[in-house]
């Protein structure tokens, strides 16, 4: 079970990255679009560990599950 302060904290790094992917991973942007500054953009990224070159190049490398004939649809 997570406590609240886990579930904010997991919540934050989804959102980060998130908006780093639609700002093609130019911090300036995706803190701006989150509402912050780069400079607490930064310090999050600093202080969750996130590894923003890793992820990126994962996603690049890693092909679209479309061309793997796999479908995004969540069963519901």
């Amino acid at each position: 079970m997570h406590t609240l302060k886990e579930k904010i904290e997991d919540l934050e790094k989804e959102e980060i990255i998130g908006a780093l992917r639609e700002s093609n991973w130019v911090m300036a942007q995706a803190a701006r679009k989150l509402g912050i500054t780069e400079r607490m953009i930064g310090y999050k990224i600093k202080k969750y560990g996130l590894r923003i070159k890793e992820v990126r190049w994962i996603e690049d490398t890693q092909p679209a599950a479309n061309e793997q004939g796999e479908n995004n649809q969540h069963p519901g």
